[in-house]
């Protein structure tokens, strides 16, 4: 886990110091518990940015805040949590960062192209189709050299596998902080097949080191095409 170390960091935190108890509380705790970091680092400076299931926003946020190049589109079905995004969105400076939020329907996302298309943990609560479905639309919506980022949890190791289980039923089935069909972790191999299968050149990682849960992070790329 990480501190707010970081400008970035900080300044995306404090969009949220406003906010109710427990969802400021759940943002800090995302941070801590996710490598945003990291998958900021995967995203190209420049360009149009979807984030698909954005929540609260905080990576959106992050990503906009680390490099003004960036045009940030952070979408939820949960409206709720797009009205609190919103909100954080409202303390930016004039000119500090192009950030925007909307509710979408479950089957529906925003027209592309995007240069990059970023899912962090969500297709754990999708059905099997849901999952491909998803991944399929973020392909489909992505620009000639555009990269999808996703960050999923793997199942392994075990001890770490587990805790997240526990924890995300607690969060989806008892607090209900979050929305989804189930909770089904699958191995990133069988995403990262499914994104070769579509043309895209797919490199994957761990990111879990000092993190409790068994995060990983593929990097799927389009080739350009002449023009």
């Amino acid at each position: 886990m990480r501190a707010p170390s970081s400008r970035v960091a900080r300044r995306a935190l404090a969009l949220y110091d406003d906010a109710p108890r427990a969802e400021r509380t759940h943002v800090r705790g995302r941070w801590w518990t996710c490598p945003v970091d990291a998958v900021e680092r995967a995203v190209p400076r420049r360009g149009r940015v979807l984030e698909i299931g954005c929540g609260h926003g905080l990576v959106s946020a992050y990503l906009a805040l680390a490099a003004p190049g960036r045009d940030v589109l952070g979408v939820d079905i949960d409206a709720d949590k797009i009205a609190l995004a919103r909100a954080a969105a409202t303390h930016l400076a004039p000119g500090e960062a192009r950030l925007h939020f909307e509710v979408v329907d479950p089957d529906g996302l925003p027209a592309g192209p995007f240069d990059a298309v970023v899912v962090v943990d969500v297709l754990y609560l999708l059905g099997e189709r849901g999952r491909a479905a998803l991944l399929d639309a973020a392909v489909e919506r992505l620009a000639p050299g555009g990269v999808l980022v996703l960050k999923e949890t793997d199942r392994l190791p075990r001890w770490k596998g587990a805790l997240t289980v526990a924890q995300e039923l607690v969060a989806t089935r008892v607090l209900r902080i979050t929305e989804g069909d189930e909770v089904a972790f699958e191995a990133p191999s069988v995403f990262a097949e499914r994104l070769s299968r579509a043309g895209l050149a797919v490199h994957g990682r761990r990111v879990d080191r000092g993190y409790p849960h068994p995060h990983h992070l593929l990097v799927a790329r389009r080739e350009r095409t002449l023009s």
